[in-house]
């Protein structure tokens, strides 16, 4: 596809200057991966850390969990604001929030600084993702998004074992002592580029329409309704939620009670605050769409169990075989290879058959689950290479790519471009959190049985996730009876 052609530019009101679709995508793109490996590379850092800065294991936790805490808790409302200031402007804010933070973290010289940098790395990361689905969302149309999540979809699973691999090499390449601090000082340089490329390429139409009503005279008198109530509201619902199952302390699980009281009053408010006439922060009739309730459903329940996959492979061939943290990046290769040819192949295809392709995506992820178990209890009782190992997380790959750009799309394909930024947030949060529920629980099991041996502690853990995956299949089995093997018919704004 020709970067000029008519289909991909895009015309702004008012403005004599064309837009380029790809050139917005590639800027969105970039940062979204580094995103993901903020979440998934730090686990391959984390000795060195503890040795530089002397991290205690409580401090370690924080920096483990505190960046997810942080971007999950503001995705919603950060989707909300974008949706109703203009997404170019908040995408911008929150890459500016990330770089500062990724810069931060590479300067630490304390566990507490790091912390704290964490946590405004993961506020930046929140608020600029949500911008990206609604970017999507209203500059794709067609089988032009069905392609556009389809490469969302590769971005996000390659960058989940990209992220390892990449820290083990700049580690290995520039040392212990200030390896992990490059693998968070790069973000800073590819943060500024990415603000710059936005600067330049994004049309920013909601503000330029915004700017240009108000030159002319013609804005209408209206109050700006972004619903502050119900962000705190949802805000500290989703903390109540996610901190118990990332601190895992007893006392802590007493918050799960008053986050499902304030996730009712939430929902209570508002369906009143819409009644009264005012713009609800999140319009509960989103629900309703029902390709966009069921994908949600189907992709919370894979994130239980499919975020967990690598956390006990790294554990296992780190701790259990003694080898390198490059090594436990290295084996998640092909994996990332597979999953991003997958998920381009299939983005073709989404629109015919999305619902028969998650299928097929999420069995080959039961079977390759199954494979990974077999092979790492066959790798501890016969003494086997751990690097077989590759090929049933090759599978696992496979059914991933099939899985993740098709039930992007899925999801979307009802939603009307003014609410992609919400609806995209409402879809990441319910991810975040069933990825710190799943984490904590597959942990939680191998941890109480690894006294016992490697085999059962692998095996115990592996079963709890096949059982998540298999649920999250039976979901999508029903999803394909209900609404057909492809996308529905799209929604015109």
């Amino acid at each position: 596809m020709s970067l000029t052609a008519e289909n991909n530019l895009i015309h702004v009101e008012g403005q004599p200057r064309v837009f380029n679709r790809i050139k917005v995508l590639a800027v969105l793109m970039v940062p979204l991966a580094m995103a993901v490996m903020a979440i998934s590379s730090i686990s391959v850092a984390l000795p060195t850390i503890e040795h530089s800065i002397g991290a205690s294991d409580a401090s370690v936790q924080w920096m483990l969990s505190g960046y997810a805490l942080a971007f999950g808790m503001v995705l919603v409302a950060a989707g909300r604001i974008g949706d109703a200031l203009g997404r170019g402007s908040v995408w911008i804010t929150g890459m500016a929030i990330f770089s500062l933070g990724s810069l931060a973290c590479g300067l630490a010289t304390s566990p507490m600084m790091l912390n704290l940098a964490r946590l405004v790395q993961g506020l930046g990361a929140g608020v600029y993702n949500p911008q990206t689905t609604g970017m999507i969302q209203q500059y794709f149309k067609g089988q032009a998004r069905a392609k556009a999540f389809s490469i969302f979809g590769l971005v996000i699973s390659a960058s989940v074992t990209a992220g390892p691999l990449l820290t083990g090499i700049i580690i290995r390449m520039v040392g212990p002592e200030n390896g992990w601090r490059a693998s968070f000082i790069w973000n800073f340089p590819l943060g500024l580029l990415g603000i710059v490329l936005a600067l330049r390429w994004f049309p920013f139409e909601s503000e330029r329409r915004r700017a240009r009503e108000r030159r002319e005279g013609t804005a209408q008198a209206r109050h700006l309704d972004l619903d502050p109530f119900a962000i705190a509201l949802l805000m500290a619902a989703v903390l109540c939620v996610m901190l118990p199952f990332m601190i895992k302390t007893g006392p802590s699980f007493a918050l799960l009670a008053p986050g499902a009281a304030l996730m009712w009053l939430w929902v209570r408010w508002e369906r009143s605050y819409k009644a009264r006439g005012r713009q609800p922060m999140v319009d509960l009739a989103l629900f309703r769409h029902r390709s966009f309730t069921h994908a949600t459903a189907i992709s919370g329940m894979q994130f239980l169990g499919g975020t967990s996959i690598f956390v006990l492979v790294a554990l296992f061939i780190q701790n259990g075989m003694g080898a390198s943290a490059l090594a436990a990046g290295m084996i998640g290769l092909p994996n990332a290879l597979i999953s991003a040819v997958t998920s381009i192949a299939t983005g073709r295809m989404v629109l015919a058959k999305g619902r028969t392709i998650v299928i097929v995506g999420l069995s080959c992820m039961v079977a390759g689950v199954i494979l990974t178990a077999a092979t790492a209890a066959f790798t501890i009782e016969h003494g086997y290479s751990f690097w077989w190992l590759m090929v049933p997380l090759t599978l696992i790959g496979f059914g991933n790519g099939c899985m993740t750009g098709c039930i992007q799309t899925l999801s979307m394909i009802e939603i009307p471009p003014a609410e992609g930024g919400v609806a995209g947030g409402v879809k990441s949060t319910a991810e975040r959190i069933t990825t710190a529920i799943g984490n904590a629980v597959t942990t939680a099991i191998f941890y109480s049985l690894v006294s016992s041996g490697w085999t059962r502690a692998l095996t115990s853990a592996y079963a709890a996730i096949t059982v998540f995956i298999a649920i999250s299949l039976a979901l999508a089995v029903f999803d394909r009876v209900s609404l057909g093997r492809g996308a529905l018919k799209e929604r015109r704004a």
